[in-house]
């Protein structure tokens, strides 16, 4: 235990100190000054409180439907949103459907004691993972009930190993752990754990309310013109380099592609390298006319989700790097989705691959060999289209159950 305070001290020294150089170190360490007087001024002792804790983005659209139907069915209680990265706070920061955002003070266990007496909750929800140890054994000792929700859990976590003592201890916190699949349920029964409930993955229900309230994108719509349209979602410099060989041999086809970062180097490269011609989204205006342009490139955030519904097709970013990015949202729009090889540690990817709604590839050969049969045959096309669609629509309900064990029981 000394060890991960000691680990946990040093590491919030050194983000301070990258902050000199890191913009991103800068906002978490300036996100978390004066955090105590600024959560005591806002949360009042006699607010009853739902703690709904996520890591960063991803992990806040898992939590957002469970956040807004505690806010629809249960109004008396006050929502409590934190997260840990600045990837998740400073784009949600502002988010309505909480009461309270605040980032998470690095879990010493005097911070722990300081922001639970602060924030005094009911409930405690964490969304898949982050098993803070000191906030963790403060909730435990405080009584506090205490969930993880759409959790997944792997023979080769730490839970599993011979020194993960201290974290199989964490895990007894939780009231119930509510997991995505059946392998984390017999994994988590072989360490003692019977209060495991297979719930599903509360993305699928995200990803339907996304489907149900896409926006209209008048600009989107003229681009894509009487064309059939091929969005490449998330992507990094390995992707790009590959989708602009399969622009460049479909003159017929329009692109949009959505880059994971928007740094201008990559933004020009990919405006340079089209033979069809390319345009930055915002660089456009309701006049713009976009003739024979065939790629527009999204420079902007927030939007990706409702251009896959103006899409015949998909790529999702990230398989030549850590891992693939969200599937689920170009999924419930019925696309075929294609992405790089390192996908496995996702297993809506692995479903998709397996129903014959998704394909991995390692080089542009491969991406051309999945397109080709998409791009010219209709009958396929929606064959494909179908299994994805379906795969999300049958996977939804996650959320109702979480409630009903959460707050019905």
């Amino acid at each position: 235990m000394w060890l991960y305070n000691i680990g946990i001290i040093l590491y919030a020294k050194s983000i301070a100190l990258a902050a000199r150089w890191y913009p991103k170190a800068r906002l978490w360490s300036e996100g978390r000054k004066d955090l105590f007087e600024r959560m005591a001024e806002a949360i009042k002792p006699e607010d009853r409180v739902v703690w709904v804790h996520s890591s960063s983005l991803g992990e806040f659209e898992q939590g957002r439907p469970v956040i807004e139907k505690i806010r629809a069915r249960y109004p008396d209680y006050k929502i409590l949103l934190t997260f840990f990265s600045p990837s998740g706070y400073e784009i949600r920061k502002n988010y309505q459907g909480a009461d309270y955002i605040f980032y998470l003070p690095a879990d010493t266990a005097k911070n722990a004691r300081r922001f639970l007496d602060i924030v005094h909750p009911e409930v405690a929800i964490f969304v898949k993972y982050e098993f803070w140890i000191n906030l963790l054994a403060e909730l435990r000792k405080r009584g506090v009930k205490s969930y993880v929700i759409s959790a997944i859990f792997r023979r080769n976590s730490v839970f599993f190993r011979w020194y993960g003592a201290m974290w199989r201890k964490a895990l007894r916190t939780f009231n119930t752990i509510f997991v995505q699949n059946e392998e984390s349920k017999k994994l988590l029964a072989e360490i003692g754990f019977n209060n495991v409930v297979v719930a599903g993955d509360s993305r699928f229900d995200r990803v339907a309310e996304i489907a149900r309230q896409a926006k209209k994108i008048d600009l989107i719509d003229r681009f894509r013109g009487g064309s059939r349209l091929f969005v490449a979602g998330s992507t990094w410099g390995p992707d790009e380099e590959i989708l602009i060989q399969l622009i460049n041999e479909n003159p017929s086809v329009k692109f949009v592609i959505a880059p994971h970062e928007m740094e201008e180097e990559r933004l020009a490269r990919i405006e340079s390298a089209v033979k069809g011609g390319a345009l930055r989204y915002t660089r456009c205006t309701p006049l713009t006319s976009f003739g024979s342009k065939q790629v527009l490139i999204l420079d902007t955030m927030g939007m990706l989700s409702s251009v896959y519904g103006y899409a015949s097709w998909s790529y999702i970013g990230g398989g030549f790097g850590v891992g693939i990015h969200n599937t689920l949202e170009a999924a419930t729009f019925g696309l075929p989705i294609a992405f790089g090889p390192n996908y496995h540690k996702f297993k809506e990817a692995r479903d998709l691959v397996d129903l014959g709604a998704a394909t991995s590839i390692i080089d542009y050969k491969q991406l051309a060999r999945w397109f080709a049969p998409l791009r010219d045959n209709e009958v396929y096309l929606r064959k494909v289209s179908r299994l994805s669609r379906e795969y999300t629509q049958q996977n939804q309900g996650a959320t109702d159950i979480f409630l009903k064990e959460i707050f019905e029981r």
